[in-house]
């Protein structure tokens, strides 16, 4: 069957608003190909813009990647640059394409670390989306959970010296403004790809009440039809919050 007869068969009512992924596997993509890894990164590019494409076409809201980990920085300096150099010409190569697609793109995670005129040019590029009515797609770069809740934190700390905000009014709402994904849906449902099966940082707070896929196909492999199949096992699960 294939994806569109799949996307077929989803119910509506019971879509998931946000769907966040973990994309795992290029590294290991490239060594069963007996390639270098920046093939495998450059296939998970493409992956990428498939399910970016398979998420309009579904209809899906809100479309999440881990694409630059805080923790990445640890690889190898000539690794780092390269992804630094994908992702950046990645955007600027798909951005057109993003806005006929009324899609709208941001990149959320941390500034830190990365080049000034790095930040402002993803940013220029993705404000040219942000007049669209579509998906919104966020690409977590630079991006972890900790440093997240650490910024939100500071942020906080700094309104309630200023009397801005009462310590006393801050609540789980309060705290979610606070962090990238402020006035986000927290994400449904988190996919993670090569058969690994852990948050590795990505999400902390707003995955508390998440449903969990994970798949033990690499990143670079992973199809429209997977990602289907996967809105529909979720579809399938009974979501209790806690209740009972």
């Amino acid at each position: 069957m294939n994806y569109k007869q799949l996307i077929e068969n989803i119910d509506k009512e019971r879509m998931p608003k946000h769907i966040a992924i973990i994309m795992d596997g290029n590294g290991r993509w490239a060594d069963a190909q007996n390639t270098n890894r920046i093939n495998g990164h450059k296939q998970g590019v493409l992956a990428v813009r498939r399910i970016v494409e398979t998420a309009v076409e579904a209809g899906l809201e809100y479309l999440t990647v881990y694409a630059f980990s805080t923790e990445n920085w640890r690889r190898s300096k000539k690794e780092v640059n390269y992804l630094l150099k994908l992702i950046m010409d990645s955007l600027v190569k798909e951005i057109d394409d993003l806005i006929a697609n009324n899609v709208i793109i941001r990149f959320i995670g941390s500034k830190e670390e990365l080049e000034k005129n790095y930040n402002k040019k993803v940013l220029n590029t993705c404000k040219s989306s942000w007049k669209n009515t579509g998906l919104h797609l966020n690409v977590a770069m630079n991006y972890g959970g900790r440093r997240e809740l650490i910024d939100a934190f500071k942020l906080m700390s700094d309104d309630i010296i200023s009397g801005k905000i009462s310590k006393n009014l801050i609540n789980d709402e309060m705290i979610s403004n606070y962090l990238y994904t402020a006035y986000m849906p927290d994400p449904d449902l988190i996919i993670r790809t090569s058969g690994e099966e852990r948050l590795s940082n990505f999400l902390v707070w707003q995955s508390a009440y998440s449903e969990f896929w994970f798949t033990k196909t690499l990143w670079p492999d992973f199809s429209r039809q997977e990602f289907i199949q996967s809105i529909l096992d979720f579809q399938e699960r009974k979501r209790r919050f806690g209740s009972r």
